[in-house]
């Protein structure tokens, strides 16, 4: 994966740290927008899953929108050079300030999540007096065959407007003065791997898109959300496969060819481009099992915690016979492992593990609990220039 000058110099960096392929980043990005640009596609990259500056002018150049889920990311976006006009501003619990943000910033469109935050947003806009597009976030109930923790489009979750709602919005358009509704907006989750799901989404899509024509409700634009899975068992496999994920819309949707489709990537952008280079501390032997101590922990990789996620893990530094480890932090949390009875390089004290597939949900989550230091980033067009005594 690594060439030995590259893992020479990595071995040099106090770790934790992350580390960017960019060249992988870029690759993706190529290959993503040549695929939605045989479908007339537009994309918009999910901040949420990674916020690092340089990542976002690398992507940023290549013309895409932003999803936004905060203001902060509204702001950010738009100073790593992100157009305004293509940002789209979801999330269930937008602040006022926020919000007002956001109108002042010109923003394509809000993806709006309940009556009374139409409500809302309708009032704001009024105050700066300027009329603002919005996409109706509609809750399909469908179940995206994820993990629990990242499934957002049931009736139990907490996102988007019910279906039931719909009739009431038809019918007060007009109340709202101030807000041109003419979009619809839906996401189901995210790391999702089963693309029959996608299949699911497209024929709710069109049932909802013909009733609001049959009410003389136009609409000009349909955003699907973001939520494609990548491999995190075999991130050898590093691009997904993007046409195959945007042919299973073009095959199912229904939609006038004057509707603009739009998309919300993020994982399967940033995914496979990152990993988190950790040092072993100690090896502890009980009841025949090894655990390796390891330097790195929640604070620097929160999936494995929070969703029980699996990256693929190796020992950079050891060639030697393979052995079972679990792998756990030095965070205070009996949930801070990166994994058990993981099949290693016979590993010692001072050896270096490579995760894989930390550059989605990786230094975006990273925390100070314990008063730990956020780790450091480096990037392969620019580590091998730098120098590490």
């Amino acid at each position: 994966m690594f060439s030995e000058q590259l893992i020479s110099t990595l071995k040099k960096i106090e770790t934790p740290f992350y580390f960017y392929d960019t060249s992988l980043l870029q690759k993706t990005l190529f290959a993503i927008k040549d695929a939605a640009d045989l479908f007339n596609y537009n994309l918009h990259y999910a901040i949420k899953a990674n916020a690092n500056k340089k990542i976002l002018r690398l992507i940023s150049k290549h013309k895409f929108g932003a999803d936004c889920v905060s203001g902060n990311e509204i702001e950010v976006a738009i100073d790593n050079g992100f157009s305004a006009s293509k940002i789209v501003f979801a999330g269930v619990g937008k602040t006022d300030k926020e919000i007002n943000y956001a109108i002042q910033s010109n923003i394509f469109s809000f993806n709006c999540e309940s009556v009374q935050e139409l409500e809302v947003i309708d009032k704001i806009a009024k105050q700066n007096n300027k009329t603002v597009r919005v996409a109706l976030r509609i809750n399909p109930d469908i179940n995206a065959n994820t993990h629990q923790n990242i499934t957002t489009g049931l009736k139990t979750n907490k996102f988007g407007i019910p279906i039931t709602d719909l009739q009431y919005i038809i019918s007060q358009k007009h109340s709202f003065k101030n807000l041109n509704i003419e979009g619809l907006h839906f996401h189901i989750g995210s790391q999702i791997t089963d693309l029959s799901v996608f299949a699911k989404l497209c024929i709710v899509v069109n049932e909802i898109y013909n009733h609001f024509q049959d009410k003389n409700f136009k609409l000009n634009h349909i955003n699907l959300g973001g939520g494609l899975g990548i491999n995190y068992t075999k991130p050898e496999n590093q691009i997904p496969d993007f046409l195959a994920y945007f042919k299973i819309f073009q095959k199912n949707l229904n939609i006038p060819q004057n509707v603009k489709i739009h998309f919300e990537p993020g994982r399967s952008i940033v995914g496979q481009c990152g990993y988190l280079f950790t040092k072993a501390l100690f090896i502890k032997e009980t009841n025949e099992q090894k655990t390796v101590i390891v330097d790195a922990g929640l604070t620097e990789l929160l999936r494995p915690a929070l969703y029980q996620a699996s990256h693929k893990i190796i020992n950079s530094s050891s060639f030697d016979i393979k052995e079972k480890y679990d792998i756990a932090g030095p965070i205070c949390e009996t949930s801070d492992y990166f994994g058990k009875s993981i099949e290693l390089s016979k590993t010692s004290r001072g050896d270096i593990l490579s995760i894989y597939s930390v550059g989605a949900y990786g230094e975006v989550m990273a925390s100070k609990y314990n008063l730990r230091s956020i780790a450091p980033k480096y990037f392969s067009d620019t580590l091998l220039q730098e120098s590490f005594i």
